[in-house]
């Protein structure tokens, strides 16, 4: 298994950028490769996804969400893939985004020469058009305010738990635009949509 990591910080507050996250219908807007998100329940999505001519179908669940602070989950078939997006607010309309995710890059993308680097630069760019997508609107399209619980109760089991992000000091402010990965190095998925419009890697998925 090989586990890539971004982040990125978004102008927008905490709370927006945690509810767009949760529209998964909407990440074929800025998650490239992704063509389509069926929402099947609650905690399980249906993906259609075209990465290097090759066109997948799988499903995703949920494994953990707490609003304004984390989304996991694991694929249910196909290649292996689990991951877990954080949100961290750094002020009152600035917010750090995290992306870990841990996968099998030869069931993921093995039409491509080099696996891990092209997988860095999807998921890099995903971010990077997901902050682009949520500033430009300048609210989001919507927002799932529910709660899943991780299995045991004790923090999502695929991954290890994201570490803290280095917060600005006295007098500092976020850069806007900075991506990177604390201490090192496509996502999702997501979270789905309010009920009743049921309808969350960018890589192969979440």
């Amino acid at each position: 298994m090989t586990t890539v990591q971004h982040s990125i910080d978004v102008d927008v507050p905490v709370r927006t950028a945690y509810n767009q996250w949760t529209q998964f219908r909407e990440f074929p807007r800025f998650m490239n490769g992704v063509e389509r998100i069926d929402q099947i329940n609650a905690t399980h999505t249906h993906w259609v996804t075209r990465i290097a001519g090759v066109t997948r179908e799988f499903d995703a669940e949920i494994t953990e969400q707490r609003p304004d602070e984390r989304v996991a989950w694991k694929t249910v078939d196909g290649p292996h893939q689990a991951g877990v997006v954080t949100f961290h607010r750094l002020d009152d309309v600035h917010t750090r985004v995290m992306f870990q995710m841990e996968f099998d890059p030869d069931g993921l993308v093995e039409t491509v020469g080099d696996k891990l680097g092209f997988v860095r630069g999807r998921t890099k760019g995903d971010l990077e058009h997901f902050k682009t997508f949520v500033e430009e609107r300048g609210r989001e399209t919507g927002g799932w305010r529910g709660e899943v619980e991780p299995p045991g109760g004790h923090g999502s089991a695929d991954l290890p738990q994201t570490p803290p992000p280095p917060y600005p000091g006295p007098g500092m402010r976020p850069t806007p635009g900075r991506t990177g990965a604390p201490g090192g190095g496509h996502i999702p998925p997501p979270r789905p949509q309010a009920p009743p419009t049921v309808g969350g890697g960018g890589t192969q998925g979440y």
